[in-house]
């Protein structure tokens, strides 16, 4: 079994997304590139279910997927055009976070309201509903992984990128966080988020460093 850490990785935050409630029952799909591999989840299986010789290995230059007997997830297309475009990515999480879907509902862009949300993913983009699983669906996430690491998705969930598992991971968290923030701001009156001035002065900072040290809290 080749990439074993990599694999491991994935079942120990596929079991984080799932005690979080991000996704319910068998929703939601996770991926991470090892060289030219991506490693996905399999179509079928609740998250926490799945073991590490099970994840999906595709070939990202080429699409090949090696066959083990199991299908990967109806969102391959999604994860594989995500890392083709972007090749800084090295995990994506797609999940169904429920007040990020609320948020979609009834907005679509989620402004940057602290500090947190500012250097940890920055501006969240918006893609209206397409059908899920679809090549269209892929095309368009495709063409924002190079300009953002969140992305609403209408009437479906949210996707995350980032350098590795635990990145995206707490990207996603943090955007669950600040859709449940503004939807409480919106019920009580006009949510008041940081100017556009504000989130740049934030990432002029040594935004690097301030991301490294927040992650390193939030173990």
């Amino acid at each position: 079994m080749l990439n074993v850490e990599t694999r491991n990785e994935l079942c120990k935050y596929a079991k984080k997304i799932v005690d979080s409630g991000l996704v319910v029952g068998p929703g939601g799909n996770i991926s991470a590139r090892a060289g030219d591999k991506m490693y996905l989840s399999p179509s079928g299986f609740a998250l926490e279910e799945i073991e590490p010789e099970q994840w999906i290995e595709v070939d990202i230059p080429t699409g090949d997927i090696t066959d083990i007997g199991l299908r990967p997830s109806s969102e391959v297309l999604m994860h594989l055009y995500g890392y083709r475009s972007n090749p800084d990515i090295g995990a994506m999480v797609h999940t169904h976070p429920s007040h990020c879907i609320a948020f979609t509902l009834v907005e679509q862009e989620l402004p940057v309201m602290f500090p947190d949300q500012a250097a940890l993913v920055g501006r969240t983009a918006y893609i209206p509903y397409i059908i899920p699983t679809t090549d269209l669906l892929a095309d368009a996430v495709a063409e924002k992984v190079t300009t953002a690491s969140s992305i609403l998705l209408g009437n479906h969930g949210l996707v995350t990128t980032g350098r590795n598992l635990r990145e995206a991971y707490y990207r996603t968290q943090v955007v669950e966080e600040s859709a449940k923030i503004y939807l409480s701001a919106k019920a009580a009156g006009t949510p008041v988020p940081l100017t556009d001035q504000e989130v740049d002065d934030i990432a002029a900072l040594e935004s690097e460093d301030y991301r490294i040290q927040l992650l390193q809290k939030m173990k």
